[in-house]
């Protein structure tokens, strides 16, 4: 598939239906994050502006039982793989 067919990846996105980030057209297609020219697999959520991506914690669990997330900062670049 072309990369014309795909939509341009927005500012700001998340894998969790219930944030207001999430969009269902962009996970038509594989996601790749890279942060500090790192390519990361873990990634929740991110933002381009200003900086971060969110990951879940390995130990750390909120009250609902889901893993807490944490905030990694530096380079964020997202592209379709």
């Amino acid at each position: 598939m072309s990369d014309a067919n795909k939509p341009e990846l927005p500012n700001q996105l998340s894998v969790n239906p219930k944030s207001k980030f999430y969009a269902e057209e962009y996970f038509q297609h594989e996601i790749g994050i890279r942060l500090n020219g790192k390519e990361r697999n873990d990634v929740e959520e991110y933002c381009i502006s200003e900086g971060w991506v969110k990951i879940s914690s390995p130990v750390a669990k909120d009250r609902f039982g889901r893993p807490m997330l944490m905030k990694l900062k530096g380079t964020v670049e997202a592209y379709y793989k």
